[in-house]
């Protein structure tokens, strides 16, 4: 992919003008209400040891990327009966610590996600919960709703328990660093089940790489797109296991919320055909869009041209609570799907935790939770938008930042998409996604471009093609 483009020292005073100004834009909270933190504050002493079950001789770990303190999910995997694997899932147990209609829930409801800057993030909840008395560290004893989820050796999963426990990570592994020698025996084994499993349901879950800003370590920032790693693949295949059996563990007693996304249209397939044809991607007439998706590499550049073009085809997904007589469906898990294992970053995932823990002991979900389900699309909605925003607003200002003072200079692009505003291009070098007024263009052609302008302030960059 792109190189890392580092953005001068310099220029720190411009970004800081420029983050201060998207969150005011989005009306990004900057800190908590004195009454949210003195709640924060009580809610950190609370016992939890008589409505917990102690397990905290089991070798719980933790793996996120190495910078995070909000640490939602540890976990340990086991060998169970024939050669089913065992994994026990802990999630960070915020139900707990978050009383309904106190401060700390309307401020949460308020907020919706935690939202991310380069220079800091807006939590969802303070962080004398979300970074010390909740998160899953390794530095004491913590409570956790521990999702014990039986993997089939054909990737199969079935919720066998919910537990309200006491655990202790033994470690923080980070994406970066873990080897397999830190992690469970059997963590690559159950990824490659759970894989499989969507193989053969013709899932589409493929990750292309992010274009993210992060500090460069000297004041500055930098700019690049950021390829997955094989430990946050299997990672993910961890929680995607649990959200399945979860999933099907709530619409099974008529409960829950779910996520939801539609298949791409004929017309859409249609043109990602084309897409693929011009970014020379061969792909069968006989074999569908799901299972072709699952064949790439989403860190080789053409290849993840394309899994962005159909993340755009597609639409985006959305909360759906239980309605009798409707499955819910999401099409790129190719399954019934639902949201639980980051309490601690998204408000919808406290509800499904609280509904599984009750659904799985044998009793009624909490009345409380039943009213937040039909609630919670519209406010998810609102906040998961308002957070793409933010992204979005950061990147171009990096962009335009990292850029301002080359106009004039051309740069090598290559057409990711077109449509009826132009063509988008992505730089070789920097790691920049601009687009540009081009004719008679494909995906996956390649020509030079000329920067015109970049306006940090309107967050802005122009290019024109050249030839």
């Amino acid at each position: 992919m792109a190189k890392t483009f580092v953005v001068p020292q310099a220029a720190v005073a411009e970004f800081q003008r420029g983050f201060d100004q998207i969150r005011s834009e989005n009306d990004v909270p900057t800190s908590f209400p004195p009454e949210v933190v003195a709640a924060a504050a009580s809610a950190a002493k609370m016992p939890f040891t008589d409505g917990h079950v102690d397990r905290t001789e089991l070798a719980f770990v933790t793996l996120d990327p190495a910078t995070s303190t909000d640490l939602d999910q540890a976990f340990v995997i086991e060998r169970g009966a024939g050669d089913d694997l065992v994994l026990r899932y802990a999630i960070a147990d915020v139900p707990w610590f978050v009383t309904p209609g106190s401060a700390l829930d309307i401020e949460a409801w308020n907020r919706g996600v935690t939202t991310y800057l380069p220079d800091g993030r807006a939590g969802l909840y303070p962080p004398t919960l979300s970074e010390a008395a909740v998160s899953l560290l390794p530095d004491g004893p913590r409570p956790a709703v521990v999702f014990i989820v039986r993997v089939g050796s054909d990737g199969a999963v079935v919720l066998d328990g919910v537990e309200r426990a006491v655990i202790r990570s033994r470690a923080k592994l980070a994406y970066e660093t873990a080897t397999a020698a830190d992690l469970p025996a059997d963590f690559d084994e159950l990824a490659a089940r759970i894989t499989a499993a969507e193989d053969r349901r013709g899932a589409s879950r493929v990750e292309a790489p992010e274009q993210e800003v992060e500090p460069d370590g000297s004041g500055g920032y930098r700019i690049a797109f950021r390829p997955r790693l094989h430990n946050e693949d299997s990672n993910a295949a961890m929680s995607l296991a649990t959200n399945l059996a979860v999933a099907d563990l709530l619409f099974a007693h008529h409960t829950g919320l779910f996520r939801v996304m539609a298949e791409p249209d004929e017309r859409s397939v249609r043109r990602l055909r084309f897409t693929a044809k011009a970014l020379g991607l061969s792909w069968p007439d006989n074999v569908e869009l799901g299972p072709f998706q699952r064949t790439l590499d989403a860190n080789a550049p053409k290849q993840a041209a394309f899994l962005m073009a159909v993340r755009r085809a597609g639409g985006g997904a959305d909360y759906a609570p239980f309605v009798d007589g409707v499955v819910p469906w999401h099409s790129a898990m190719a399954a019934t799907y639902c949201h639980a294992t980051a309490p601690l970053r998204r408000l919808a995932d406290r509800y499904v935790v609280e509904a599984a823990l009750a659904v799985a002991n044998g009793a009624p979900v909490p009345d409380h939770v039943q009213a937040a389900f039909a609630r919670l699309p519209e406010v998810m909605d609102k906040a998961e938008s308002r957070s793409s925003r933010v992204e979005r607003a950061v990147i171009d200002l990096v962009e335009s930042v990292a850029l301002k003072g080359r106009e004039g200079q051309t740069f090598d692009a290559v057409v990711t998409d077109v449509d009826d505003r132009g063509a988008r291009i992505q730089l070789a070098d920097p790691a920049v996604v601009a687009r540009v007024s081009a004719h008679h263009v494909e995906p996956g052609d390649a020509f030079p471009v000329r920067l015109v302008s970049a306006d940090p302030a309107k967050r802005t960059v122009t290019f024109e093609r050249i030839g």
